[in-house]
């Protein structure tokens, strides 16, 4: 049954102190009590180099050294980084287009998905791929799908897949708010839960749908209430807040793997740059720009983390010192891998040997 999640909100003020070992503890450290200190810095830290590598992949673009579309995840951080700490690493990820930050955040390393984007042979797709196509089995990732909700079959088919050889594994489904609207969205659903299959759908609604907000769009914009009509539990979660992402996602994923059945996760972000690197996003208004740029994840999670003294501004600047030296190594280990070789061209088009598959270039002659 579709239910709304609820998170009460930071205090407003502290006296928690840093700590090097241990957990926030006392009223000082609000929201935050309970937590090791490290690892509140260390989702600091993946939040912010997800967002100096997406400033650096749009800097690429726009000097051609990625080409094809390429769809960034500017605004998202939070939400990213709590769904993918929800995940074992033996956990399967499903995703769309705008899939940078979960590849990162699954553990693939930044300079391999950065050659990715790039068209280089050290890439998670050997290059072929490009921004909306990484994939890599061992990080769990199985695509990066440039068609809207091209996933969600192949997501659904996984769980089955887990389900019929008795694993324990739970697969992840993320998409966006208007992916909703097709009908493999409806069908993936209505199966998982006739089935009860180890799978949580992830919707994640930045509001925009390209340029059509999620109130033009959909009769029912409160997306997670979609569950309900099949049966299915669903909840909408605050996507600005990780760790109110982490503890949704969490309780969903284990619920999926100890049998109760598939979910439905709403995540309401903001969407900080247009829908992909070339969209100037002119149809927003001033005032819902502004809105998302208070709304931004990792400002508000910085000035959090001070107040409650999980960390002090030397301790942040220093994090983010690192985060933007980890982007600009993937940026070098990019640009100094290879191209492939365009004798390669053809050689995953099928993933067996096929029989007279044609091999033939655009000057090459046809007999």
């Amino acid at each position: 049954m579709a239910q709304t999640a609820t998170r009460s909100k930071p205090a407003t003020r502290s006296t928690a102190k840093s700590r090097r070992g241990g957990a926030v503890r006392g009223s000082g450290g609000g929201r935050f009590t309970g937590e090791s200190p490290e690892l509140l810095q260390d989702y600091f830290h993946e939040m912010t180099l997800i967002r100096r590598f997406e400033e650096r992949a749009a800097q690429g673009y726009t000097q051609a050294k990625i080409g094809g579309y390429c769809h960034l995840n500017l605004g998202e951080e939070a939400t990213v980084v709590g769904l993918m700490r929800a995940l074992r690493k033996t956990d399967l990820l499903y995703t769309n287009y705008r899939e940078h930050g979960y590849a990162i955040a699954k553990g693939i390393e930044p300079g391999r998905v950065m050659a990715e984007l790039y068209g280089r042979t050290t890439g998670t797709s050997k290059g072929w791929g490009g921004s909306m196509h990484m994939f890599d089995v061992e990080a769990g990732l199985l695509g990066g799908y440039g068609i809207v909700g091209g996933q969600i079959p192949l997501a659904t088919g996984a769980a089955l897949a887990i389900d019929y050889r008795g694993g324990d594994q739970v697969v992840m489904c993320q998409m966006g708010d208007g992916t909703t609207n097709i009908g493999a969205f409806h069908e993936s659903l209505n199966i998982a839960a006739l089935w009860n299959l180890p799978v949580v759908y992830v919707v994640i609604n930045n509001q925009l749908g390209m340029g059509t907000t999620v109130e033009k769009s959909s009769a029912e914009p409160e997306l997670f209430k979609r569950a309900s009509a099949y049966k299915m539990h669903g909840e909408r979660v605050d996507g600005n807040d990780v760790l109110a992402v982490r503890e949704a996602a969490t309780r969903l994923v284990e619920q999926a793997r100890n049998g109760g059945g598939p979910a439905l996760l709403e995540c309401v972000s903001e969407r900080l740059k247009g829908h992909s690197v070339v969209d100037p996003a002119k149809y927003r208004s001033e005032e819902s720009v502004e809105k998302a740029k208070e709304a931004d994840p990792i400002a508000n999670f910085r000035a959090q983390l001070i107040e409650a003294g999980v960390m002090d501004e030397d301790v942040a600047v220093e994090i983010e010192r690192k985060a933007q030296a980890d982007a600009d190594a993937a940026v070098a280990f990019a640009d100094e891998s290879p191209h492939p070789d365009p004798s390669t061209l053809f050689d995953y088009t099928y993933a067996t040997p096929v029989a007279n598959d044609s091999r033939r270039l655009p000057a090459d002659p046809v007999f």
